[in-house]
């Protein structure tokens, strides 16, 4: 009898998570599922969080070296970020285009509009931010109506969400530090630290890059052993993969269990903005099944990858529903790997090199959920952005994505900068905040076969396929 394949035990053990978690809210198990089945869950990320890293370091050089040639990996390190560099644009350019066409964030209730323009008029004034458009001042609403709206804002910082979601706007704001900050956090001080910490995935691959290089150019009588002890450890790891997978359909049960109980207090705190939020997230998922299902299958056949539609979805099937289940390229990212090997056919040669990059720099679903995030919430309180500002939230969501750590919710953090790169309210991520999870499960997804799409892009370019 034919076994069932590890994407459809996958499929299984999430349905069978999210009826659990229904009948624990119903039944009040949420206790017992936090208790009992949701550790489990966070077992199965750890495992996979503390492989990755050691598979990124051993994965990259065992790939830098296997090219031989020195001059091949800048060709192949320049095709990389340049494709990486042309879909993250576009993704961001579709979801300001979805978002301004539809409009989720408009509100048509004069009151209730007014209400959410004075919100941003007094914080803007708060914090000394000019308003330039003018069109509902402060001086339209009574002094009544602006004490209203400062006590309802002083008891919303007060929630629990907002609280969470201040402590990551303070770790933003200690990020921002230059224009060139970026390019200093990617060089390590402390290579243990760098190790040791999954928020600095970039110098890991600096240094993999650096150390590859270097053993590369050395005389290969010299370095064989060291070679081989790369291999080795690579295969070790990837075998540990494999271990860990095949109790892969139990632990996303878990996981997805105690994900949604921990939420179901959540779904009511939407209130009165339930239809233009569900509106906002329908509109983020319309945006990533068109890069999903449209740009990715065009982009193989332009540049001439011989992979079917159907095979390429199959292949790729188990590491998007664990994706979807985890909400991490870094934890999917060992998964990624053997799709992209064994079911797409893929070189190691592109995919050890291409794949560990596009897990830390390459977000096309945050990117493009950050670019309707940002225009639905101006919308919500009643602000104009112009083109010029929306150009700004191209290359800021750009830079931004780049930055990103590879873990749930990172795209938050990365979000307030964005907000606050076009002069809103950081704090407004608060209204987004409940549906966050299922959207960040969705957007993951795409970074993941966005990675895949540029792998097998970069091996066609390098006739490695």
């Amino acid at each position: 009898m034919k076994k069932m394949a590890l994407h459809w035990k996958i499929m299984i053990g999430m349905l069978l998570g999210i009826i659990w978690a229904i009948l624990s809210g119903y039944y009040g198990w949420n206790d017992f599922t936090a208790d009992w089945i949701n550790p489990f869950g966070v077992i199965f990320i750890n495992c996979l969080k503390f492989i990755a890293i050691p598979l990124v370091l051993f994965s990259i050089i065992s790939g830098v070296v296997g090219m031989g040639n020195p001059k091949q990996l800048g060709r192949i390190g320049g095709k990389t970020l340049l494709m990486y560099l042309f879909t993250t644009v576009i993704s961001v350019s579709l979801g300001l285009f979805i978002v301004n066409t539809f409009q989720p964030g408009v509100q048509s209730n004069d009151a209730t509009r007014l209400e959410h323009r004075l919100e941003y008029e007094v914080w803007a004034v708060d914090n000394g931010i000019e308003i330039k458009d003018g069109r509902l001042e402060m001086a339209n609403a009574s002094d009544s109506q602006l004490k209203d709206i400062r006590v309802k804002l002083a008891a919303d910082s007060e929630t629990t969400a907002a609280k969470v979601v201040l402590s990551k706007q303070e770790n933003a704001k200690e990020a921002k530090k230059g224009p060139l900050q970026p390019l200093i956090d990617m060089v390590p001080t402390n290579l243990v630290n760098a190790l040791s910490s999954g928020n600095l995935m970039l110098q890991v691959i600096f240094f993999a890059l650096f150390f590859g290089i270097a053993l590369a150019l050395m005389p290969s009588e010299k370095t064989s052993t060291v070679k081989k002890f790369f291999e080795g450890m690579n295969d070790i790891f990837i075998k540990m993969v494999h271990m860990v997978m095949r109790g892969a359909p139990f632990f996303v049960f878990c996981l997805m269990a105690g994900v949604l109980a921990k939420s179901a207090d959540n779904l009511t705190e939407l209130g009165e903005i339930f239809v233009s939020l569900g509106f906002y997230a329908l509109l983020v998922v319309l945006g990533l099944s068109t890069l999903l299902f449209g740009l990715y299958p065009l982009i193989l056949r332009v540049f001439g990858v011989k992979i079917g539609y159907r095979a390429f979805f199959t292949g790729m099937s188990p590491a998007q529903f664990l994706a979807f289940s985890t909400s991490s390229s870094a934890a999917t990212l060992p998964v990624t790997i053997e799709c992209v090997n064994e079911n797409l056919k893929i070189p190691e040669q592109s995919s050890d090199f291409v794949l560990p990059i596009g897990a830390t720099v390459n977000m096309d679903g945050t990117s493009l959920y950050q670019a309707i995030a940002v225009i639905f919430l101006a919308q919500y309180h009643d602000v104009d952005l112009s083109l010029i500002q929306q150009l700004g939230i191209v290359l800021t969501t750009t830079l931004a994505s780049i930055g990103a750590a590879a873990v749930p919710s990172a795209g938050l953090i990365t979000l307030m900068i964005v907000l606050s790169s076009v002069g809103l309210n950081p704090m407004w991520v608060v209204l987004i905040f409940p549906v966050d999870r299922i959207l960040d499960m969705c957007r993951t997804v795409i970074n993941v076969t966005s990675d895949a799409t540029v792998s097998a892009v970069i091996a066609k370019s390098e006739k490695m396929m």
